[in-house]
């Protein structure tokens, strides 16, 4: 196995930093949450669904780098290490670990819509979650209870929603270009 990155690699982190920054400027913000409603995790669990494990983690650190140097890529198109250091950044900061263990996961097995939305839901909303609202509630001194009700409950309608959303289009995606994970 070649541990440098080929062309289409390059390529495909390039391509997934930049859908999920696009995704960031449809933002919902709400009155009782510090965390807005994006798209952004659909590109992470699409990124984790047809990329490598090395490209998918890659596409969200370089999305987290392009935002951190003052890019504006994260929600409603802010920037800056105060956003990944404020109440949300454990939500960003969780990213590249969720996409790459979906990438791994789905790396191991033959994914069908099924595999791929129970993949999704386990890393796109479980590992989002467990980081996003543990960081929310030490960031913002509230219990834990406060901070999943502020920022977990909300938003998993929306998130599964997501999920499917994204299984179905990975499950496209994969067919329509034949992409083997295991080719990369």
């Amino acid at each position: 196995m070649n541990k440098n990155l080929d062309v289409r690699e390059i390529a495909s982190i390039a391509l997934f930093a930049s859908i999920t920054a696009l995704f960031g400027y449809i933002s919902i913000p709400l009155p009782f949450s510090p965390v807005p409603i994006t798209l952004q995790t659909l590109a992470v669990m699409l990124a984790g669904s047809v990329l490598t494990p090395k490209a998918a983690f890659w596409s969200m650190t370089v999305f987290l780098f392009m935002g951190a140097i003052g890019l504006p890529v994260f929600s409603g198109g802010t920037s800056g290490l105060g956003i990944l250091f404020g109440p949300t950044g454990g939500y960003l900061m969780s990213w590249p670990v969720a996409s790459y263990l979906i990438a791994l996961i789905l790396k191991k097995v033959n994914p069908n819509l099924a595999t791929l939305l129970l993949v999704n839901i386990l890393g796109g909303i479980v590992i989002v979650y467990a980081v996003g609202v543990s960081y929310l509630a030490y960031m913002t001194n509230m219990t834990l209870t406060a901070a999943i009700m502020a920022g977990a409950l909300p938003f998993i309608p929306g998130d599964l929603l997501k999920a499917v959303v994204s299984s179905v289009l990975a499950l496209s995606l994969r067919k329509a270009l034949q992409w083997k994970i295991s080719s990369m």
